[in-house]
């Protein structure tokens, strides 16, 4: 038996609700390829894949990250650590109107030197 037999065990907490549908509308949201200026990011994490699905109009208005990591898991996914590069000094920022623009950090060759 081993470890096995304990996959089929209750587990704690309120069981899950979402199905097929909305697993493969999470996946979906995971290949699609951010866009820089609407998500402000050049690659999905966790925290930025929410927002994008609470927020889409055929999207989940309650997924919770645990069952976006869940689901990706489940998918075969795993997390790298190897992420996109970006140059250093240079952050995107999306104001409160929805701009995003780009800051500079002026300091940016003398805190390398350090």
């Amino acid at each position: 038996m081993g470890i096995l037999a304990l996959d089929d065990l209750p587990r704690p907490g309120p069981h899950r609700t979402y199905g097929p549908a909305e697993r493969t509308r999470i996946l979906q949201e995971a290949h699609r390829t951010p866009d820089r200026k609407e998500d402000a990011t050049a690659t999905w994490s966790l925290t930025l894949l929410q927002p994008a699905l609470r927020q889409a109009s055929d999207g989940l208005p309650k997924v919770s990250t645990f069952t976006i990591l869940h689901t990706l898991h489940e998918a075969g996914y795993s997390w790298q650590k190897d992420r996109t590069w970006c140059h250093t000094g240079r952050t995107l920022k999306k104001g409160k109107d929805g701009t995003v623009y780009q800051k500079e950090d002026p300091y940016t060759q003398e805190k390398k030197r350090r």
